[in-house]
């Protein structure tokens, strides 16, 4: 079956993931570029409390875009598989039925927030000052928490049919993210809330571009008509529930993120007070690129897999995995390369006072973090792969894994190697995951773990299929 250009069945596989991927990636690094150009605006217009008050507040962003990866990843599997077996009205359900579900989660999360912001920052760690202007930031972006979470799934359906455009639309929030962030900080002079609804305002027209795409009538993956009658609303929150299954791994990648940052801010607090937590800071927002960089290819990759998977297909899919960690693995060596040799300069575009404590901590800890990057890559697609041929069980424990351990030794190496041990933490959890994940590999060579349970996988499909064909005819 061939959608638009892209024949997910029959055209080769090394192709498909380089026309998947290079829009995909551009995509998801300009989002990531939201969170960096905050950081050095932040840093240079405004000062090293403010880049540290945006990162105790930001495990929030990580949540919610754990929202939008969950919903988007979810619904993203199971309309690949609907396609991969003719049935584009059931798939263009799962799409509306995905985004509707996560548009009410996201209203009810901004609601919370925009009351209670004090109280969340406190309880992740907010000190003092820090307090008022974390809690300053967190309101004015919860107010756009629908954009946010809508920005992160949206490309996942758009990408079925158009990865172009959904690059184009990510590009189009980052400039005028971009743009409102240097006007509202250093020309209107709004500090904290200025860099909010810049962020706000940015994401808001990637969303509406996004969402307009698919109400076009001529494309083929788009938004349907979803009946209101009880029994179609009851089948609605079955398919909903097995969406959130496929995608929860991805959600808790991001949820074990934010852990990481809340558990970091924390530790360093404890040991270097604000400059520790400024200087850490620095790694947490050059981590979205990193993670979405890696997570570009994993949603490069998942059509392809979850196409293939419902067709039968498993060598394909098998070597579009390959292709995926083979890339990851090239692009971790040159980025850790880049942070090691150049974290002087790199530091500097968040905190320019080269002679302050925070940057000194952070040149100094950026080259120990980066060691990290090849094996969180290794991680994060191979989870993205069980998800996307449905081995949740496995996704979620191994998921769940590479974000316990991080905490764990956020507060056990700090013991043995001081402050060196905080930059560690992660990279020791990265690395006893990965050896996980190579111990199960070795321990199934031959692969038939991963095939030994297709026929149940398809039948709960097929099951699916069917729950879809009876919510059109409702």
């Amino acid at each position: 079956m061939q959608r638009d250009n892209l024949d997910f069945k029959n055209m080769s596989v090394s192709r498909l993931f380089t026309k998947q991927l290079f829009p995909t990636l551009l995509g998801m690094v300009s989002s990531a570029l939201f969170t960096v150009v905050d950081g050095i605006f932040v840093g240079r217009g405004i000062g090293s409390d403010a880049i540290a008050a945006v990162n105790i507040a930001a495990p929030i962003f990580m949540i919610a875009a754990g929202l939008g990866l969950m919903f988007g990843m979810g619904g993203g599997i199971l309309a690949s598989i609907n396609l991969s077996r003719g049935k584009l009205v059931v798939a263009n359900i799962n799409v509306t039925q995905s985004i509707v579900m996560l548009t009410i989660v996201s209203i009810i999360m901004g609601i919370l927030l925009t009351v209670f912001p004090e109280t969340v920052v406190t309880l992740l760690g907010a000190e003092g000052h820090l307090t008022e202007l974390s809690a300053e930031y967190l309101f004015w972006f919860s107010i756009s928490i629908p954009s946010t979470v809508l920005l992160v799934a949206l490309p996942f359906f758009v990408r079925l049919t158009n990865p172009n455009f959904a690059m184009w639309a990510m590009l189009a929030a980052t400039v005028v993210n971009i743009v409102l962030d240097y006007v509202f900080i250093f020309i209107f002079e709004w500090g904290l809330f200025g860099a909010a609804i810049a962020t706000d305002l940015g994401e808001l027209v990637g969303t509406l571009l996004l969402l307009g795409y698919l109400l076009r009538p001529s494309v083929s993956v788009r938004f349907a008509r979803l009946k209101m009658s009880i029994k179609s609303i009851r089948l609605t929150l079955r398919n909903t529930w097995y969406m959130l299954k496929l995608g929860v791994s991805s959600c808790l990648s991001e949820i074990t993120i934010a852990v990481m940052s809340i558990a970091g801010n924390y530790v360093f607090m404890s040991h270097l007070g604000t400059d520790g937590v400024a200087a850490y800071s620095i790694v947490c927002y050059l981590f979205p690129i990193i993670f979405m960089v890696f997570n570009a290819m994993v949603q490069s990759v998942q059509p392809i897999v979850s196409y293939n998977y419902g067709c039968g297909q498993l060598l394909r899919s098998n070597k579009a995995l390959r292709l995926c960690i083979i890339s990851a693995v090239v692009f971790a060596l040159l980025i850790s390369g880049v942070f090691v040799c150049f974290s002087g300069d790199i530091v500097s575009l968040f905190l320019p006072d080269r002679t302050s404590h925070a940057w000194q901590y952070a040149v100094a800890g950026l080259p120990l973090f980066a060691v990290d990057y090849i094996f969180f890559g290794i991680n994060v697609i191979t989870i993205g792969y069980y998800t996307s041929i449905e081995r949740i069980n496995l996704a979620m424990r191994l998921t769940l894994l590479r974000g316990i351990l991080p905490v764990l030794f956020f507060f056990i190496l700090p013991a043995w190697f001081g402050v060196t041990g905080i930059w560690l933490a992660v990279v020791a959890g990265d690395i006893t995951t990965t050896v996980v994940i190579v111990f199960l590999n070795l321990k199934d060579k031959n692969s038939k773990k991963g095939t030994s349970n297709v026929d149940d996988h398809f039948r709960e499909v097929t099951k699916m299929i069917e729950i879809g064909k009876r919510s059109v005819s409702k």
